[in-house]
């Protein structure tokens, strides 16, 4: 493991270009994966979409 002393403009800075050296395949699955990932983070608030809507079912047999 290699620890690196370095200023969040310069840690960004070589993030962006180890990422710009990807190709436009790779770049498009590691945004798919970071979507995945962030998907899983916990969140405090989580909304129930469905927590005031009810459904209505009739069946209808002639």
């Amino acid at each position: 493991m290699k620890l690196r002393f370095q200023t969040k403009e310069e840690s960004n800075q070589q993030q962006q270009d180890e990422f710009l050296k990807l190709s436009k395949l790779e770049r498009l699955y590691a945004f798919f994966r970071l979507m995945e990932q962030m998907s899983k983070f916990p969140i405090k608030n989580k909304e129930d979409k469905n927590k005031d809507n009810f459904i209505i079912v009739i069946n209808t047999k002639k």
